[in-house]
């Protein structure tokens, strides 16, 4: 058994925090892509979401300032007020 300590690489979680708002970003555009044929507007508002949600995750990437982390926390609640109101009102 070693007796040192072993500190886990902190940049592999950086990096599936970067993929997860890569694929969140990627969903949403696959999401707005197929509402646009039945709700061309709010389909296209989804769409145009989707690099918004991609530049914040970009943004995740290094330590954030706690001035980013509020602009993270309003991003999400901004994305999940959107995809509340397109699913109760469409």
């Amino acid at each position: 058994m070693s007796t040192g300590s072993h500190q886990p690489d902190r940049g592999l979680a950086r990096e599936r925090t970067v993929l997860a708002w890569t694929r969140t970003a990627l969903s949403f555009g696959a999401v707005g892509g197929v509402m646009v044929k039945a709700h061309v507007i709010p389909g296209l508002i989804i769409m145009a979401i989707a690099p918004v949600i991609w530049e914040i995750g970009r943004l995740t990437r290094n330590d954030p300032p706690p001035a980013r982390v509020k602009l993270i926390t309003a991003t999400v609640v901004a994305v999940a007020c959107t995809a509340l109101s397109v699913v109760l009102f469409t």
